[in-house]
């Protein structure tokens, strides 16, 4: 859920090409398990999805609480759109309400959801606090937040290989330079008590791929991770941060976790805390 021009928020570093909403889709069926167990929603729950981008995990959402009141909502139109057809698609018979716009001025009522669920959001927001301010006053008191968000400091690969640390280190400065933070999944808990909410509890999630996980390798560490540090080379190559030869060996090195011997570890951590 970001945007070019808003002040509450960086431009989005991945992009929105047709082979980055396929990262996404591809990340989010392969991690559905991983990262959606243990949400489910009663039917009836009146349900915000702040920052449904594509509807990648939209439509995982859905079929963890079947007969939610889902309202999603992103600032970008045509991810908009595109959420919108996944989920017609995959599941049919679901209650959305689509939103465009801003989630730091969300045109609901105070305590309008029952439950706001969010994944890879806040690692885009310049003040991720100030997001979930606003997300708050449209949570009823004793509603839940579920955070969602990874933490590329947390990679794990072998081969160990300096030159694939300082290609994903590329990443995580353009992020950082775009005024997000790609490391944002360590932060939280301090995050979400600093926004006034209570009872947090903060899990991580590991997606660990190795050779007796051919799934994993190719849905994770190929489709999702390498394909997501990749997809920041030219930006790379403009900012002046690396050459074309040293970014390419960092991914070729990268991709030696997938191939045989090779292994990739990362964290993810998900959240929840209630509006008190």
């Amino acid at each position: 859920m970001t945007t070019r021009t808003s002040t509450h928020h960086t431009h989005y570093v991945h992009g929105y090409s047709d082979t980055e909403a396929q990262r996404l889709g591809d990340q989010a069926d392969t991690l559905a398990e991983l990262l959606h167990a243990g949400t489910a929603y009663p039917a009836g729950s009146r349900v915000l999805e702040a920052g449904c981008g594509v509807g990648a995990q939209t439509v995982h959402l859905l079929a963890g609480s079947p007969g939610v009141l889902l309202t999603a909502a992103d600032l970008s139109a045509d991810s908009l759109s595109q959420a919108r057809a996944r989920v017609a698609a995959e599941a049919p018979a679901a209650q959305v309400a689509w939103h465009h716009g801003d989630l730091h001025r969300l045109p609901f009522a105070d305590g309008a959801f029952d439950h706001v669920f969010l994944c890879f959001v806040l690692e885009h927001l310049p003040d991720p606090a100030a997001g979930l301010a606003a997300l708050r006053r449209v949570l009823r008191p004793g509603g839940t937040i579920t955070v969602i968000e990874g933490d590329h400091g947390s990679a794990l690969f072998h081969p160990e290989s300096a030159p694939a640390r300082r290609t994903v280190d590329h990443l995580v400065r353009l992020q950082a330079e775009a005024g997000g933070d790609a490391l944002i999944g360590r932060r939280l808990y301090p995050l979400l008590t600093a926004a006034g909410f209570a009872d947090v509890t903060v899990r991580p999630r590991t997606a660990y791929a190795d050779g007796g996980r051919p799934a994993l390798v190719e849905g994770f560490t190929l489709r999702t991770f390498v394909a997501m540090v990749e997809a920041v080379r030219a930006e790379a190559l403009a900012s002046g941060l690396t050459t074309p030869e040293a970014f390419d060996h960092g991914i070729a090195d990268l991709r030696r976790a997938a191939e045989p011997g090779g292994t990739l570890h990362y964290t993810f951590f998900k959240a929840v805390a209630v509006n008190p």
